[in-house]
């Protein structure tokens, strides 16, 4: 069978993050949704998403497929359903689907499906940016599940304080020296050839990915992932960074989401409560105004290659979009559209060649290459937020 992923109907409302990547491919858990459906599905999927991101994620149709809404995380009740589809049947969760049967060239008329309404109490969906951290404790405890079923972890070291050791798994190659790991709320998940310094006092549930780092003296609470090859330092509590971006210094991170190749600078701070605890509101890309989260916590949404200078300060409930270069005292606005440069003092347009320029030196660092395909996806996002940038 061939597998599809699509971004459905909150596509907008996860920007900034899906302006560089598919719904399938926001990392929430231990993994990224698409990771999951291919590991409880054992097939390779593909994507339907926005024109301008298909050269790098395209869309592969055969005689038979069936189509998942990205948005809906898998677990083992519904990928069995899933899995078990025939012509012209659907799965439904109220009126949204979530994934349905269509044969190659097919017109889909759901009138003309059988419809199954998904009746499990199991399900984990992610229809809003802040979905990605309030949901991450129950995504990481699937994905640890997943991961480390008929599996052996490396030995936890002598010199490693632990609590709740059968919930705490340890990948080849990781090192951790001299740290407390806490697995008592929840599962520990140390990636293959990640890095935990010494000093660090860690408490699950929490996801470690492949080739990440935690600094020195680092205090890091529930409900926190740690993306491939990411650097985190300080305070985190309830975070996710999706890959390749740093927080490697001292300064508190809460309640927050950064994408891929971001870097926050020494003693960067971000709020994520309000002084009179009222509930948050947070920038809708798809409303143009603040959207009411219904949460007292919640911090920053960084889009990819947004960048901060030091002693940077985020009010709580601040998005920031794509290709972003924030830096100076104060509070910048809790809205800061993509391609911007600057802070509270005001913002100038960011360049799409000097914001290249940089892109292609942090990301020669890591050994990969900004290719003619990583300049096309953002000179569209620069060109489709113009709308929102003052100069």
């Amino acid at each position: 069978m061939n597998y599809i992923l699509f971004d459905g109907s909150v596509r907008n409302q996860l920007l900034p993050f899906t302006f560089t990547r598919p719904v399938a491919d926001i990392r929430i858990g231990i993994m990224t949704i698409r990771e999951k459906w291919e590991h409880v599905l054992g097939y390779a999927t593909t994507t339907v998403t926005e024109d301008y991101l298909t050269e790098r994620y395209p869309m592969v149709e055969m005689d038979q497929n069936i189509l998942i809404n990205a948005s809906f995380l898998p677990s083992d009740n519904l990928a069995k359903l899933v899995a078990g589809l025939t012509e012209n049947q659907a799965v439904f969760f109220d009126d949204e689907p979530i994934a349905f049967f269509a044969s190659e060239g097919q017109e889909v008329v759901f009138d003309e499906y059988d419809i199954i309404q998904y009746s499990y109490d199991d399900v984990i969906r992610v229809e809003h940016t802040w979905d990605i951290f309030s949901k991450n404790h129950q995504a990481i405890e699937r994905d640890f599940a997943w991961l480390t079923k008929d599996k052996t972890s490396q030995p936890i070291p002598d010199d490693v304080m632990a609590y709740n050791k059968d919930q705490i798994f340890i990948e080849e190659g990781a090192v951790l020296h001299h740290c407390s790991l806490n697995a008592s709320q929840g599962p520990i998940y140390i990636g293959k050839n990640s890095e935990i310094m010494e000093g660090s006092f860690i408490r699950g549930p929490f996801a470690l990915c492949e080739g990440a780092t935690v600094k020195m003296g680092s205090k890091i609470y529930t409900g926190t992932t740690i993306g491939p090859f990411s650097k985190a330092g300080g305070e985190i509590n309830n975070s996710v960074l999706f890959g390749y971006s740093n927080k490697g210094h001292d300064g508190f991170m809460g309640n927050s989401v950064l994408g891929e190749w971001c870097n926050w600078g020494a003693d960067t701070n971000n709020s994520n409560l309000k002084n009179n605890y009222a509930p948050v509101r947070l920038w809708d890309y798809e409303t143009e105004g603040f959207a009411k989260t219904g949460l007292q916590f919640c911090g920053l949404m960084m889009g990819d290659h947004s960048k901060c200078g030091i002693n940077t300060m985020f009010n709580t409930g601040t998005v920031v979009g794509v290709s972003a270069n924030i830096y100076g005292g104060g509070f910048p606005r809790n809205f800061i559209p993509s391609f911007s440069w600057g802070g509270s003092s005001g913002m100038t347009t960011y360049k799409t060649n000097k914001a290249f320029e940089t892109a292609k030196v942090v990301m020669k660092r890591r050994g990969i290459e900004f290719t003619e395909t990583d300049a096309k996806i953002l000179e569209h996002i620069f060109e489709e937020t113009a709308q929102w940038r003052r100069d």
